[in-house]
């Protein structure tokens, strides 16, 4: 018969098969070890919810999980860019001469094509899954303006 490590009382044999130590509160308080839990699947109707082990984690890393409706929009995070071909640097040009003006010139901001309202909802609606093409239908713009909402917000750092 096994014993418990604690407390050294004999295990129930189907016990002794999955635990080394008994069920008294003392014994499972001291030995009793959570379990790490991961959302894997989330859909409008439920959350499939798994335990953290190591076969979860590796299907996981092999992209088993992933949401095929996001495509590359969505809260994942880049991956890193390639880096750059070395380029040759231009020659430098004589300086224009320059002209005195009466008055500085305030700096131009540029306005986006979009309201914020309309940002809102295009980063609302990218989070619940939908794509460029459905969110432009929904909110009025064009897929391309859609499409530059998100990508500002991944680099701004709002996704």
């Amino acid at each position: 018969m096994d014993k418990c490590v604690t407390c050294g009382r004999e295990l129930h044999p189907e016990r002794a098969k999955k635990y080394n130590y008994c069920m008294s509160p003392e014994c499972q308080e001291k030995n009793a070890k959570g379990l790490t839990m991961v959302a894997v699947g989330v859909n409008k109707a439920a959350e499939q919810y798994m335990i953290l082990d190591e076969s979860t984690r590796d299907e996981i890393a092999s992209g088993k999980y992933h949401d095929q409706r996001r495509g590359s929009f969505g809260t994942t995070v880049p991956s890193a860019a390639p880096s750059p071909a070395p380029t040759v640097a231009p020659e430098p040009r004589p300086a224009a001469p320059r002209q005195r003006s009466a008055a500085p010139a305030a700096p131009k901001v540029a306005r986006k094509p979009w309201s914020q309202r309309q940002q809102r909802l295009a980063l609302l609606y990218n989070e619940q899954g939908l794509r460029p093409d459905e969110i432009a239908e929904k909110i009025g713009l064009s897929r391309y303006l859609v499409t530059q909402i998100i990508l500002n917000a991944r680099t701004r750092g709002k996704l």
